[in-house]
């Protein structure tokens, strides 16, 4: 075995996504391994996702694999370190990819890392393992691009950036590496239908201040619709899913494409239900038929505010009447919406709070999930704030989603804002329902949350 990639997710360690029991496969790496194979290596990929830790281990003991590749992300951090800790006992090679190590490169390296890939991982890892093959310590890869690594000096050596790919040159993610059915299996078991996912376009042109783009780059490019309607018939006749989950960053950016793709899969008879991100202002009324017409269920928009000073701040080029008017659009057309909400931007205020709550009243989305803000290495919003970072004591003991700005509030505060915007926004659709009672206890349950919020802010002080 040339190569062993994995990802280091284990759902038994996440209790709340055992809650939620939505599992999709490691797409990132699948790609990996069908370019890799197509240009000869070996490769094997070790899923974790229903796994343990000790099975990985005892795989790898066993197996011995000449090189491990590990994708790692903000949410996997600790068990990647875990990883390479057991590669190191048995002194095999790790690279490691994703968006977490490109801005903690060093650090993963002296954790044991041999190279950090920086970007999209086919074209450099077809370069460099032959390197590794040949010299699992290899130290000369300057001429490598899209790595970090220490020279035989112990110095941070940063090549030149690699160049973005064609995506139609690019074979399917290799599904047959893992357990496709394990996933399906997971979803019907829990809500009764099977989803399986696929991507159509890389990269994001977007200029959101929080937002890293580390891996695909800034740039959008987009596969063929013939392409993308070619992959959808596989997946429908091999593993008979319900629905679809199209994993880019913003479904509809190219109107043109959207349009094309929905007269494509009329044409071949494939009309399956699925969900998809976007951004409320490239949701117009054709886009919107174009969705129906292809059997969209969901559309999730980046809504974060209902505040335009944070949306402005944030560098959304969005504006909040957009939402309302894409969410109206699209709920005419019997697609529910659900918005991303994100509480504690730097420089958010009690009014931009209530603006939101607002916001979100006169919306009326299906659903909405919320997350704090927190600053990622590398991107804009964490250059802005980050002499006022404060964090975990050591690196290894958390990820850039434990940082906090200092002037923040504090995690009982924000797990408040969510209580009382969940029982604001649940007590208008109540009240609209004429289902008054539901609508008094909702109205008390945010009366608590919102009279909470004011004693630890005042607490704070």
């Amino acid at each position: 075995m040339d190569l062993l990639l994995t990802h280091g997710y284990f759902l038994q360690e996440d209790a709340q996504e055992q809650k939620v029991m939505k599992p999709y496969p490691p797409l990132g790496i699948l790609y990996l391994s069908s370019y890799l194979k197509a240009r000869g290596f070996a490769v094997s990929v070790f899923d974790s996702t229903f796994a343990t830790f000790a099975q990985w281990r005892e795989f790898v003991a066993r197996e011995r694999p000449r090189v491990v590749g590990i994708y790692c992300n903000l949410m996997t951090k600790r068990s990647v370190l875990r990883l390479i800790s057991e590669c190191r006992k048995l002194d095999l090679p790790v690279v490691l990819g994703g968006p977490e190590p490109p801005h903690h490169a060093e650090s993963y390296l002296k954790q044991g890392a041999e190279v950090v890939v920086v970007g999209e991982g086919e074209k450099t890892l077809e370069e460099l393992l032959p390197r590794l093959l040949a010299s699992p310590r290899a130290r000369d890869l300057r001429d490598v691009a899209g790595l970090v690594y220490l020279d035989d000096e112990g110095r941070v050596v940063r090549t030149a950036p690699r160049a973005l790919l064609s995506l139609d040159e690019q074979p399917w993610p290799d599904r047959d590496a893992i357990d496709v059915n394990a996933y399906l299996q997971a979803w019907r078991g829990r809500h009764g239908q099977g989803s399986i996912s696929l991507i159509t376009a890389r990269g994001c042109p977007y200029t959101c201040t929080w937002c890293s783009r580390s891996v695909f780059g800034e740039t959008h490019r987009r596969r063929s619709v013939a392409s993308v309607a070619d992959e959808v018939a596989f997946l429908v006749e091999r593993y008979r899913p319900d629905r679809l989950w199209y994993v880019d960053d913003v479904f509809t950016i190219h109107k043109g494409w959207i349009l094309s793709f929905a007269v494509e899969m009329e044409r071949r008879g494939l009309r399956v239900p699925f969900e998809c991100i976007s951004r409320a202002e490239r949701i117009d009324d054709e886009v919107a038929a174009a969705l129906e017409r292809l059997g969209c269920q969901r559309v999730w928009i980046g809504s974060e505010s209902g505040s335009q000073r944070v949306l402005d701040r944030m560098d959304r080029r969005v504006k909040v009447g957009e939402v309302r008017t894409a969410t109206a659009r699209l709920k005419a057309r019997g697609i529910a919406v659900g918005l991303f909400i994100m509480l504690g931007y730097d420089g958010e205020e009690t009014a931009d709070l209530e603006a939101t709550v607002d916001h979100l009243k006169k919306t009326q989305a299906d659903t909405f999930l919320t997350t704090v803000a927190y600053p990622i290495k590398g991107t804009a919003y964490h250059d802005a704030v980050k002499d006022r970072i404060e964090g975990p004591l050591s690196w290894e003991e958390g990820s850039d989603r434990d940082l906090r700005v200092g002037g923040q509030r504090s995690p009982l505060y924000y797990r408040l804002v969510r209580h009382w915007m969940t029982g604001e926004v649940a007590r208008d659709r109540a009240w609209r329902e004429q289902r008054y009672l539901r609508a008094a206890r909702q109205a008390a349950h945010a009366s608590v949350a919102r009279l909470g919020m004011r004693i630890v802010e005042g607490v704070g002080r």
